[in-house]
């Protein structure tokens, strides 16, 4: 069980890495095309702990041109501002790591 936590959190690394230099390049070429389109949408993580919570809200910020406004633990919502219109893939494609990581 703590070797599976280990393997999903270098794992959880590694993706984090490349999802952050996909949005590093997303955001740039928005930005350079003008079609910046800033949106506030509340999203329901499939996670039930509050340090699983955290995490994911800590990732969402750390991606360029994502930002977590509020996170209400009690209901399990995240409200996240974007540059531009996403599918909620698109704004937490690191809830399944964190999911296998932490729960």
């Amino acid at each position: 069980m703590f070797l599976n936590r280990i393997i999903y959190g270098i794992e959880f690394f590694v993706r984090l890495v490349v999802e952050i230099i996909k949005a590093v390049i997303d955001t740039a070429m928005c930005c350079l095309k003008g079609e910046v389109d800033p949106v506030v949408v509340e999203i329901m993580p499939d996670l039930k702990r509050p340090v699983s919570l955290a995490i994911l809200s800590n990732t969402i910020t750390l991606t360029p041109g994502t930002i977590t406004v509020n996170m209400d633990q009690e209901k399990g919502i995240l409200t996240v501002s974007a540059l531009t219109p996403r599918s909620r893939e698109d704004i937490i494609p690191l809830e399944s790591t964190i999911k296998k990581m932490l729960e």
